[in-house]
């Protein structure tokens, strides 16, 4: 019976050499007893990178604002030569040039030839100049509504990337702190084999309970990395600094629910429809504008041959819509059906942001009526439960009670961290929606 002492406690020399590389946070003090995180844990730096700040650099910094406000540029330039007249033409040439005869390709051989030079001016109808004004405005107004939508998008993006390192921050703390827990179990372990109450296979119990928390760390480990590179598209190199402030109060919406059920044309992704209608209509007045007649004027002046009088020539154009029925109305009532097919779009556009608000508002509400629940019943008892489990260990009693509770531990809070996670992601859809609020 000695030697099977000595034997196993050799074996479990290796083994808790081995455990010495259980991760355990130094910020964390192992005598405590009380483990929880606090809710929102305080700057630890000036430099700390604050949600606010991450949705003003996204919204300057992200190549699709920048594209966005070149198409702006392009629209404001159109809209500057929209309803102009067109460019006056130069004429000039030979007239009346013989082809047969001794005088044939003569311009001094018959008094009817003429050389001349003139020029002419196309004059659209004042319909038709008006259609185009109207149309480079809405034009424009479009770029102006998709440069906001664009914002919008981007500080979305960016801030649901900050959320997401915030809340594998958060997990990873979270994690760190059962590390401790872990490492005792293993000292536990050691103890009650050097005494001969307990067992190598102890030992490797708690250590592969060890090496589970550490594929989980690894695991949160992963999801941070992801979420910097995502943030890092949208703010640059400032993303390095990888030190989150405070988050926002996401138990609470910065605007009012009622506001965002009853005001979705003034929500960012429907800012855009309100101008597309008034492009569509101003593509109806271009077709309508075509039953005018366009005008067309001109000058001229001929040189004849010598000893005859020069000749002046003044024209005047004008087309003639003849077959309306086949050609103008045709473009009216293609004009019409696309107007019809906006406002629809729109209608449908508008039903779907509403239905979208309010999945987004439940799934608010709920997440965080579960954050709460999680964070003053479930992960208080998860713990409750572990710690008292390893206590009956070091007293003396089995392991495998606390190894079952570990697992329910980690796994609750894991789940916690996802919550906290979807409830910060639903928060940033309903907070960025109106563009003039700031959370």
């Amino acid at each position: 019976m000695f030697r099977i002492i000595l034997f196993l406690t050799a074996l479990s020399v290796p083994l808790l050499a081995h455990a010495s590389g259980t991760r355990i946070d130094p910020a964390i003090d192992p005598a405590r007893s009380d483990n929880t995180v606090p809710i929102h844990q305080p700057a630890t730096s000036n430099t700390a990178l604050t949600l606010e700040h991450t949705v003003d650099l996204a919204a300057k910094r992200a190549p699709q604002v920048e594209a966005e406000q070149y198409m702006q540029m392009a629209a404001a330039a159109d809209r500057d030569r929209a309803g102009r007249l067109p460019d006056p033409q130069l004429q000039f040439g030979v007239q009346n040039l013989d082809t047969q005869g001794a005088a044939a390709f003569n311009p001094n051989g018959d008094s009817m030839t003429m050389q001349f030079v003139g020029i002419s001016q196309d004059i659209p109808s004042l319909a038709a100049l008006r259609a185009q004004r109207i149309k480079a405005g809405a034009s424009q107004a479009v770029t102006t509504a998709d440069l906001q939508e664009a914002r919008f998008l981007a500080k979305r993006d960016a801030a649901t990337a900050w959320v997401d390192l915030w809340a594998a921050q958060r997990a990873d703390r979270l994690l760190m702190q059962l590390s401790t827990q872990t490492a005792l179990a293993i000292a536990t372990a050691r103890a009650r084999l050097a005494g001969a109450t307990g067992s190598a296979t102890d030992i490797l119990a708690a250590l592969a309970a060890g090496a589970e928390l550490d594929n989980q760390i690894d695991a949160i480990h992963d999801t941070e990395q992801e979420a910097l590179a995502e943030l890092t598209r949208w703010i640059g190199p400032d993303a390095s600094q990888d030190i989150l402030a405070a988050p926002p109060d996401f138990a609470t919406l910065p605007v009012d629910e009622t506001r965002l059920l009853q005001t979705p044309d003034t929500q960012a992704p429907l800012l855009a429809w309100a101008p597309r209608v008034k492009l569509a209509e101003a593509e109806l007045l271009r077709a309508q504008a075509t039953r005018s007649p366009d005008w067309n004027v001109g000058i001229g002046y001929g040189i004849r041959a010598p000893g005859l009088s020069p000749l002046a020539t003044v024209q005047v154009g004008m087309r003639l819509p003849l077959f309306a029925e086949h050609r103008e109305n045709k473009d009216i009532d293609a004009r019409h059906a696309e107007l019809d097919a906006v406002l629809a779009r729109r209608e449908d556009a508008r039903r779907a942001q509403i239905a979208t608000v309010q999945r987004t508002l439940a799934r608010w509400r709920y997440l965080d009526a579960q954050v709460q629940r999680d964070e003053n019943t479930l992960l208080p008892l998860v713990h409750d439960r572990s710690a008292t489990a390893l206590a009956i260990y070091r007293g003396g009693g089995a392991l495998e009670p606390w190894l079952d509770a570990r697992r329910a531990e980690i796994s609750t809070n894991i789940a916690y961290a996802n919550t906290l996670a979807a409830r910060a992601r639903a928060w940033v859809e309903l907070a960025y929606l109106l563009p003039e609020v700031t959370p």
